[in-house]
């Protein structure tokens, strides 16, 4: 009877053990999943924060270069579709764009020195600068949190704890490739309005 009960326990020691493995795997699993939510929490602050911002250095840009039209329609776009974006993934792809288009917009600012020479306009071009700094340390923050997100599903026995319990690999905020170049600006169209 006591080699018996000698087995139990030694049976209920390894289960126990187990389940224990489980559940601290589990809850460091989900503590970075966390971690990552939290960063794109942070990166949607900035792009809450940008967005407000837009509509205001637009319209005084549209005082000065009232033929630049497409360049406005195309940011109030953009701003549109960010802002309805899901997923981390689709947000990240329309900011990529938008990025490209307030690069745009701070291209034909450089052709007008009145607009230049505004205060409100400079005051609009700091904040949205410092806008972005911080958009980017936000974009570095949770671009790690899901790197080590991601490093821990993938690791053996994480992995199996994460498949069983549905945790997926996240995606990274990165800068598509027209996001990489300079922006080319083009005056040759005008607004049919002007002719």
């Amino acid at each position: 009877m006591s080699g018996l009960l000698l087995i139990l326990l030694i049976l209920g020691g390894g289960v126990l053990f187990l389940v224990l493995i489980v559940v601290v795997l589990y809850n460091s699993i989900a503590r970075l999943k966390i971690l990552v939510d939290e960063a794109w929490s942070g990166i949607d602050v900035q792009l809450k924060r940008r967005y407000d911002l837009i509509p205001n250095l637009v319209e005084t840009v549209k005082g000065y270069a009232k033929h630049e039209r497409k360049t406005f329609e195309k940011i109030a776009e953009l701003r549109t579709s960010a802002m309805n974006a899901n997923s981390p993934e689709e947000k990240g792809k329309v900011e990529n764009q938008l990025t490209g288009a307030l690069k745009t917009l701070f291209a034909v600012a450089e052709n007008y020195p009145q607009l230049k020479a505004n205060e409100n306009f400079l005051n609009l071009q700091v904040e949205l600068s410092g806008i972005e700094g911080e958009l980017q340390g936000a974009r570095r923050y949770y671009n790690g949190a899901v790197r080590d997100f991601n490093t821990k599903i993938v690791l053996f026995p994480n992995n199996i704890i994460a498949g069983m319990l549905g945790f997926k690999i996240r995606e990274f905020f990165e800068a598509e490739e027209g996001e990489k170049q300079n922006v080319k600006v083009d005056f040759s169209e005008t607004d049919e309005s002007e002719k």
